[in-house]
């Protein structure tokens, strides 16, 4: 931080200008035959999701796409080599609506778009990338929440993205046939969102988990996981369905792929959040206050962005409360504090 800026963070202020974002590259990396994950680099930070490459000898397909339409044309260019001769990417398998997972689908309108109806409902809901787009670019960087939109989502640009039409919602399972490779899709309970589902190639026994699994490791660090609809327990219920299905190769949604000790690490640090969590509700304390203690604890320090703990936190309360959504600009609102508090310990938030 400069010194500016940091008098107006002692100050209590908020630097209003706009903050340079490093370019982010991604690597396409083979995980069994016909599979290959597009990586970003660098693997941490908002929106910085995993991709999923099928290529057979007649037919291509992916799993999910990045965030915006710059870095699904970089995936695209990287895709296209690995192609059969006379082949496109004819299927686009989007593990849920998240615009992390969606908003790049334009690098290949041609595709067959497929979630369940669950994730339609949810899309139609939520703001649109254009609405996005404004919230982020023309918001007052001056702001709490603009100044934390500012800085871990300007990266991106949606001024122009439209939203799909799918092909195939359902609920429930589905198969699909990418050339000869087939792709098991299951319908998940409410869990990282209300649309979840699991995409399995039982040929190379590999799972895509989509935000199911949030990945980190000794050499590669991750992200906290955010979860929107949940409770917890069915997040970690769907840890478990990925077991189930067999894979020895999953690919979470963020972060580096794993086996199946990687997966069952991640559901035992669920069972503890969601563990600790009930225990500060049954002692008084504020869902806010709850995630400040349990990001002050700093138990997973590979895991970054400690103020998603707010979100999770006060998910896990309103299923236990029994109580309503909160609105998005309030979740945002207080995503944004704990990040300030995080980062400027004992100044006052602007």
């Amino acid at each position: 931080m400069s010194a500016d800026r940091t008098e107006q963070a002692t100050a209590g202020t908020i630097p209003a200008a706009r903050v340079p974002h490093p370019p982010v590259r991604g690597e396409l990396r083979p995980v069994a035959d016909g599979v290959h994950v597009w990586r970003p680099q660098p693997s941490v930070g908002w929106g910085l999701a995993n991709c999923g490459l099928l290529t057979s000898r007649s037919s291509a397909a992916w799993i999910d796409t990045p965030y915006d339409r710059a870095l699904a044309d970089q995936f695209l260019a990287l895709s296209r080599p690995l192609l059969a001769p006379g082949t496109d990417i004819d299927w686009l398998l989007v593990t849920h609506g998240n615009g992390d997972h969606l908003w790049g689908w334009e690098a290949v309108p041609d595709a067959r778009v497929v979630y369940t109806a669950a994730t339609a409902t949810h899309i139609a809901h939520e703001p649109d990338p254009c609405d996005l787009h404004r919230l982020v670019h023309d918001g007052d960087p001056g702001t709490l929440v603009g100044w934390y939109l500012n800085r871990h989502f300007g990266r991106y640009r949606w001024a122009e993205t439209r939203l799909p039409q799918p092909a195939l919602t359902f609920s429930g399972e589905v198969e699909i046939a990418v050339g000869d490779i087939p792709v098991q899709l299951t319908q998940l309970p409410p869990a990282h969102t209300t649309g979840d589902l699991l995409a399995y190639l039982p040929r190379q026994r590999v799972c895509f988990s989509g935000d199911i699994v949030f990945a980190a490791t000794d050499d590669e660090p991750g992200d906290h996981p955010v979860h929107w609809a949940g409770p917890l327990e069915n997040v970690i219920d769907g840890c478990d369905r990925v077991l189930a299905t067999g894979a020895t190769v999953v690919v979470p949604g963020h972060g580096p792929v794993l086996g199946r000790e990687g997966v069952l690490a991640h559901r035992d640090y669920l069972c503890h959040l969601r563990d600790h969590v009930h225990d500060l509700h049954g002692a008084g304390l504020t869902a806010q206050d709850a995630a400040r203690r349990i990001a002050a604890e700093n138990h997973h320090p590979a895991l970054h962005l400690r103020e998603r703990l707010s979100i999770t936190v006060a998910l896990q309360y309103r299923h236990l409360d029994a109580s309503p959504p909160r609105p998005m600009l309030e979740q945002m609102h207080a995503l944004a504090q704990l990040a300030w508090e995080l980062e400027h310990p004992g100044v006052p938030t602007p």
